[in-house]
């Protein structure tokens, strides 16, 4: 059945909505970045640029970098976001915008999606200027509150043991992302377990003028450790975006991994004093190894 207007909205050149973007902008591998400005970081590598799109957050550079064609797209922050940005890049290669209708199960296109982005150490042994690339990745928004996602036993596991631990009233979820990812762009970068937090002050545990409902939350991000047949299970880090790319990736069935530069460390109270210059290095890293 053809897709309503009110559902699928596109603009009147025939682009998606928020992206506007065409499908023939879309690479079969994509970087994403949170910062509009970041962008231009990863584009300026391109051996060329073919197209340069804006609209809103969302800024598009579309290129070649020795011999592969890459989309690179910045994503604003929080799972908010994100939402937007994975069913509208979906759409973009999984939905006849003639027809209206979605391509069968049997012809559906997998993209490559990775994040690259900052992020916030949560353990001493994570230090600043590391770069690391996301196993699990765990959900304190809503997000999927409103989607049929399947975890794993683990994953509900790691999910009901930081529900408890935190005392909260919903149950947070955890995803794994892409394991042909993780292998092909993390040599050598540290492997953890990223918290995806619905903000940057309270639900990260900072304290400006206002006090916290759970005043030792660090503390109890650090502390919290799940055992299974895998080994053990604990938090490395947190940001704001990571979950939320995984558990729409499973579902859409999308290639996605979230490599992250330590920019803050938490559990010592640091923060670098050059942060361009880790991510610079992560967004070169990423680059080489696609």
């Amino acid at each position: 059945m053809p897709i309503p207007a009110s559902e699928l909205i596109l603009n009147r050149d025939g682009s998606i909505y928020h992206l506007n973007l065409l499908p023939d902008h879309l690479s079969d591998t994509i970087i994403t970045v949170g910062d509009p400005e970041r962008v231009a970081l990863v584009s300026q590598h391109f051996d060329s640029i073919e197209t340069m799109i804006q609209k809103r957050e969302f800024v598009t550079h579309v290129g070649n970098y020795r011999g592969k064609r890459i989309t690179v797209i910045s994503t604003g922050m929080g799972t908010d976001n994100i939402d937007i940005l994975l069913n509208e890049l979906d759409a973009l290669v999984n939905i006849d915008f003639v027809t209206r209708e979605a391509r069968p199960l049997e012809e559906r296109i997998a993209l490559r999606i990775v994040r690259v982005g900052t992020s916030g150490a949560l353990q001493e042994d994570v230090p600043l200027g590391s770069h690391l690339v996301t196993e699990h990745g765990v959900g304190l928004d809503s997000l999927m509150q409103f989607y049929p996602l399947v975890e794993t036993g683990l994953e509900v596991e790691v999910a009901t043991g930081i529900q408890q631990a935190l005392g909260l009233d919903y149950r947070p979820y955890c995803v794994r992302g892409s394991d042909l990812l993780r292998e092909q762009l993390g040599a050598g970068m540290l492997v953890g377990n990223t918290l995806t937090c619905p903000g940057f002050y309270g639900p990260q545990g900072r304290v400006l003028r206002l006090d916290l409902r759970l005043p030792n939350l660090i503390e109890q991000f650090q502390s919290f450790r799940h055992y299974s047949a895998e080994g053990e299970f604990r938090l490395t880090n947190f940001e704001m975006e990571t979950a939320g790319y995984y558990a729409l990736g499973r579902m859409l069935g999308h290639e996605i991994v979230s490599l992250n530069a330590m920019v803050a460390n938490r559990a010592t109270g640091e923060f670098s004093p050059n942060p361009e210059e880790s991510i610079n290095d992560l967004i070169a890293k990423t680059l080489d190894r696609l």
